[in-house]
């Protein structure tokens, strides 16, 4: 009876201990667990492809049971939408929200360009867009999303900043404005090149780009 009656005396003070021992509020726990998701399936997907990639796979890596994964994404196809959407989706709002309407048409490459080099070159971020070169051609929805989610929302913030500078007499001609993609273009070569040949002749990306923008606009006149 001593013992009893000392063991439900000391639940009172117990119960706090082990409320703290859970440690974190449930929405930021579920956040938390979120993205260990996301950055086990980045992995996954990096290592295998999209179509060898099982959820077991994922839900391992991450430290949770397969059916976790469910509690937050649909599907495997879901799961690589929504590892678009968090790794790519603030450096695209980034872009667009971006103070770039009055500035020279150079200076907004040059920001762009530096842009790439800093928030996807050299992340993570790279090897999402890997995997859309890669795994694209054979699951067209993931491209089409990729595409809704990020591709056209760059090009047509490419295609409104060449527009004002061409009715800014800026720009001769409307060539980069009709065709944002000639500006993109030595981004997508600098993640194909890192991908197949950067143990053979690695490359300078922020140079590469830098060089392409003076092919574009002309060599930055001396100070």
């Amino acid at each position: 009876m001593a013992r009893t009656a000392t063991a439900r005396a000391g639940e009172p003070g117990q119960r706090p201990r082990r409320r703290a021992a859970a440690g974190k509020p449930r929405a930021l726990r579920q956040a938390e667990r979120r993205e260990k998701i996301l950055a086990a399936a980045l992995e996954e997907f990096s290592a295998r492809g999209f179509a060898a990639t099982r959820l077991d796979d994922v839900a391992r890596r991450a430290g949770v049971a397969k059916g976790t994964i469910y509690l937050y994404f649909r599907d495997k196809e879901s799961l690589f939408q929504e590892l678009v959407r968090a790794m790519l989706g603030p450096v695209v709002g980034a872009l667009e929200a971006a103070p770039l309407a009055d500035l020279p048409a150079r200076a907004v490459a040059e920001t762009i360009a530096d842009l790439f080099v800093r928030e996807i070159f050299g992340t993570r971020r790279k090897d999402v867009i890997r995997l859309i070169i890669a795994e694209g051609p054979r699951f067209p929805k993931l491209a089409e999303f990729y595409y809704r989610e990020v591709i056209a929302r760059i090009t047509a913030a490419l295609s409104a900043q060449m527009a004002r500078a061409v009715a800014r007499g800026e720009l001769a001609h409307d060539a980069l404005a009709r065709f944002p993609q000639l500006l993109m273009a030595p981004a997508l070569v600098a993640v194909v090149w890192s991908s197949l040949f950067e143990r053979f002749a690695p490359l300078d990306v922020r140079a590469l780009l830098h060089a392409h923008i003076d092919l574009v606009f002309g060599k930055r006149s001396a100070p």
